[in-house]
């Protein structure tokens, strides 16, 4: 983590630091993102999945969860939220989630938010400018990057930037840890924060069992992360 800001990577690492990752080129895989509402603001839903992250205290945070079991806490509405594991490493997850929900995950991403006072950062705030090229810096340093369902290559990765957002974050926050210990981060709003990273929308997927594999590196960061992500579609048809 930087003195002057919170850089965090998600399902590549949690540096503070900097992050994003330049966009791969489509493969010659079938995209798993067709049949996805065209209408969703992308850049909108990047900051949506931090505000949920970040919001759920750490004994119940899906960023820590090590077998699924947190991983339907703060899910509602149309797009469900699929979390990596915030120190990296590899992770396997049994999840159920309604057939009629669209899947939102990174496969690399970083935010960087104004802390001042806390955790090293002093009174001055940063620019905006400045908090966007920190979360570039992360992610253009990621490699062998990939997700799959069913073993078939989801493509293309979609490289986002979010708009500016505020992060609340709770008394028990996952940052708490890597800034010394409980109460390091006082619970509050944080404003402005800026992300960016390639994600994956995924369409509703069948009902029964599929396997969600996602993988990212950055060596700069000797960073590995591997989660698995054993889905139980549940159908949930209505009368």
């Amino acid at each position: 983590m930087k003195s002057s800001t919170f850089l965090v990577s998600i399902l590549c690492a949690v540096v503070l630091t900097a992050p994003i990752c330049k966009a791969q080129s489509p493969s010659t895989s079938a995209s798993t993102n067709a049949g996805v509402d065209n209408s969703v603001r992308l850049d909108v839903l990047a900051a949506q999945w931090w505000q949920w992250a970040l919001s759920i205290p750490t004994t119940v945070n899906p960023l820590e969860d090590i077998n699924g079991a947190n991983c339907m806490v703060g899910q509602r509405g149309p797009v469900w939220f699929l979390a990596g594991a915030f120190n990296g490493g590899t992770v396997t997850r049994s999840c159920s989630v309604p057939d009629q929900a669209t899947l939102f995950f990174p496969v690399i991403n970083a935010i960087n938010f104004n802390t001042p006072n806390v955790c090293g950062q002093g009174p001055a705030s940063i620019s905006i400018s400045d908090l966007r090229a920190l979360s570039a810096g992360f992610v253009s340093g990621g490699s062998k990057l990939s997700a799959s369902v069913d073993s078939q290559p989801v493509s293309p990765l979609k490289h986002i930037k979010s708009v500016v957002f505020d992060v609340a974050l709770p008394i028990d926050n996952v940052f708490n840890a890597l800034c010394g210990g409980p109460g390091t981060v006082p619970p509050n709003i944080y404003s402005p924060g800026v992300d960016e990273g390639m994600y994956v929308l995924l369409k509703p997927l069948k009902t029964g069992r599929h396997i969600l594999h996602i993988h990212a590196e950055n060596s700069s960061q000797g960073f590995v992360e591997d989660i698995t992500y054993d889905l139980t579609v549940v159908s949930t048809e209505l009368e």
